[in-house]
């Protein structure tokens, strides 16, 4: 994978835990050169977050931070060494691109503002990818995915309405709104670049691209003054909507019935006359008795396998879904065995490991990750060789000295 559509691409990389790591990891999997900036003394809080391989805590094995850093470089400078701050400099003087998601001002006090490296190099794009944006009343304030999910509305909407807000036991905005609005942008800057030689620097505040999630209760709100609260499973349109138990321990099925041909495939699959009712044959007739239903539904699909269930329904035009577990995706699930979306790639410390392919494919050619996440400071010597020309005596100076940790 030597011709890839990024091929060429420099881009130094600041970025720490899940959205700024992963929205240069996209681009990394893509042919982009990314050089992740780290240091021993500060390091980067994924490095030490489990899953560890074989249950073996340490910075250079933890699968959660390799998932989100494949195709990338790592080297180890100490950033409060105003000697490692000028080969920073140098490394840049080169590149396309400076990432990071750190609070506003947080690269400036580091020597790497915008306004100080576009004096280096005029045609740098930067992009920083805080939680609120540079400008604001709440530019400074810290926060995680979940905190994200409230501040824009998103932990609202999830859960029961009779109960607490209840999140995805994930850090949701991490791995998807915000690395690829970030990964967008950032190809933007390059397609204008391309076209008028400027670089530029992009504010991005991670908050936004959460509300492009809730069209629905923004809309309701803007239209009608209504504010939309959780729902559960259900949601207007739909009736049922619901996910209900099936053969087995802790598993499920998702069944979405969107018109009245799709109601009576269900109850042809499910039988029972108590969900051939006369009153329920129409959508408005469903909506009045949707607990009733529900628990009709429960009743007949437990006895059922979740997949052979999941066929029958699929084969009559009904939108179903087992709950997967990851088991169930990675040893199992046969549309991601045939689109060869998981990747084994050989890591020194962590061995064979388990990467996510992308999820697209290009007819060009194959796609995906290059290699495996990067050992803690693993290419120190080769990038400092090669793109800031010191020599291998320099490195072991300034190594000893402190300045490349």
């Amino acid at each position: 994978m030597t011709d890839l559509p990024l091929s060429g691409v420099k881009i130094v990389d600041f970025c720490w835990i899940g959205a700024g790591s992963y929205t240069t990891k996209l681009l990394a999997d893509l042919g982009a050169d990314v050089i992740k900036v780290e240091s021993t003394r500060s390091l980067d809080s994924l490095r030490l977050a489990s899953p560890y391989a074989g249950g073996i805590r340490g910075v250079n094995r933890s699968g959660y931070f390799a998932d989100r850093n494949s195709s990338k470089r790592s080297i180890t400078i100490n950033m409060k060494e105003p000697r490692g701050v000028a080969i920073v400099h140098r490394l840049i003087r080169d590149c396309d691109i400076v990432a990071n998601n750190f609070r506003p001002g947080t690269m400036e006090k580091l020597g790497v503002g915008y306004e100080t490296l576009r004096h280096i190099n005029p045609g740098l794009i930067f992009i920083g990818m805080s939680m609120n944006g540079d400008e604001g009343p709440d530019r400074t304030m810290l926060g995680y995915g979940i905190t994200i999910a409230a501040l824009t509305g998103f932990l609202g909407l999830s859960g029961y309405p009779d109960r607490e807000p209840t999140g995805t036991g994930t850090n949701y905005p991490d791995h998807v709104p915000n690395p690829c609005h970030g990964a967008f942008a950032i190809m933007c800057a390059l397609r204008h670049k391309a076209r008028t030689g400027a670089g530029q620097s992009i504010d991005m505040a991670q908050t936004e691209p959460m509300l492009s999630l809730m069209p629905i209760p923004v809309m309701e709100h803007g239209a009608n003054g209504r504010t939309v609260g959780r729902t559960g499973n259900r949601l207007a349109g739909y009736a049922p909507r619901g996910v209900y138990p099936v053969r087995g321990e802790d598993r499920w099925i998702a069944i979405s019935i969107a018109s009245d041909t799709q109601w009576r495939a269900l109850c042809a699959v499910l039988g029972g006359s108590d969900l051939g009712k006369v009153e329920w044959v129409e959508e408005a007739g469903r909506h009045a008795a949707l607990d009733v239903i529900d628990r009709a539904i429960a009743a007949r699909s437990a006895d059922h396998d979740g997949y052979a269930l999941m066929q029958a329904l699929q084969d009559r035009g009904v939108p179903a879904g087992v709950v997967q577990n990851a088991a169930d995706l990675v040893d199992h699930d046969p549309q991601l065995k045939h689109r060869g979306h998981w990747r084994y790639l050989p890591h020194s410390e962590m061995g064979n490991s388990l990467y996510n392919g992308p999820p697209f494919q290009f007819a060009s050619g194959p796609i995906g990750p290059r290699f495996a996440a990067p050992l803690l400071g693993e290419h120190t010597v080769e990038i400092l060789t090669e793109r800031a020309g010191l020599s291998l005596s320099d490195i072991d100076d300034l190594t000893e000295q402190g300045v490349l940790v």
